[in-house]
């Protein structure tokens, strides 16, 4: 069993307010005896009146967000994931899932697919990543990582099935909309239910932005899901559930199809 943290939150434009809320999750997540807790995406800073935040406000990983963030975490036993920008060196800017684990960075994901949807243009200032996700070990669990608007693209989750993922991870920003909680909720199942895995998505909450992370057994079964307000919650997933519904339903043997490779563009 491993006791997942969902810590969603509504992110300030300052980066020192998220850190001290981050801090405070990650103590009770802790408290509590997690081995993973999944932050939103977009957790350095957010301004819905600034379309500018990303470039005012990304940081390298060895910057003060970062570093403090580390420097704090190093004696947690817990695997703490979540998303930020980070510049390239040429003006603009990867939307990075970073992986952290007793005060290190042991593994980074750059969002594949970029928002560019509903009036929104995530490739204004941001680069997509070129390389499949990786999939990390957490207390036994191999899990695959993905951002927000990937989890659109069923190719990717069920690539990371195939290598391997029992859970799937989803830091999200879910912009608010005409039936966009109904997408969240549909696209979240669907990927749980089609892999036979976990699905651990996490939105940041607020004025733009709907909440209601979740997370999804491999038989399409919502084991935990949050409302539209800050919270930190809890459930556990089992390698026992993995087992029971990959042999009732053994759609990743039956399946007719290729492995989904990546696209260079």
């Amino acid at each position: 069993m491993l006791k997942v943290a969902l810590g969603q939150f509504a992110v300030s434009p300052r980066w020192e307010t998220n850190l001290e809320h981050i801090l405070g999750l990650i103590r009770q997540a802790a408290m509590e005896k997690a081995g993973l807790l999944v932050l939103p995406e977009g957790i350095l800073a957010h301004d819905i009146a600034d379309p500018d935040i990303i470039a005012k406000t990304a940081q390298p990983l060895d910057g003060p967000f970062m570093s403090r963030l580390l420097h704090e975490s190093r004696d947690v036993d817990m695997t703490i994931m979540g998303c930020v920008h980070i510049p390239d060196g040429q003006g603009r800017y990867h939307n990075t899932l970073v992986v952290l684990h007793k005060g290190k960075i042991t593994a980074q994901y750059r969002k594949l697919h970029l928002y560019d949807a509903f009036a929104v243009q995530e490739s204004r200032n941001v680069t997509p990543g070129q390389e499949i996700p990786p999939i990390v070990d957490v207390a036994g669990f191999r899990i695959g990582l993905m951002t927000c608007y990937d989890v659109r693209f069923p190719e990717l989750a069920r690539r990371l099935a195939l290598d391997g993922a029992d859970a799937l991870v989803l830091p999200a920003a879910w912009v608010r909309g005409p039936l966009k909680e109904e997408h969240w909720k549909v696209l979240v199942t669907a990927r749980a239910l089609e892999n036979t895995c976990y699905m651990i998505a996490v939105s940041e909450c607020g004025n733009r932005n709907i909440g209601s992370s979740m997370v999804v057994d491999p038989l399409g079964v919502a084991i935990v899901q949050a409302g539209e307000a800050p919270t930190l919650a809890f459930c556990s997933i089992s390698h026992e559930r993995i087992a029971h519904a990959r042999t009732i339903v053994p759609v990743l043997q039956n399946r007719r199809f290729g492995t989904p490779e990546l696209r260079q563009d």
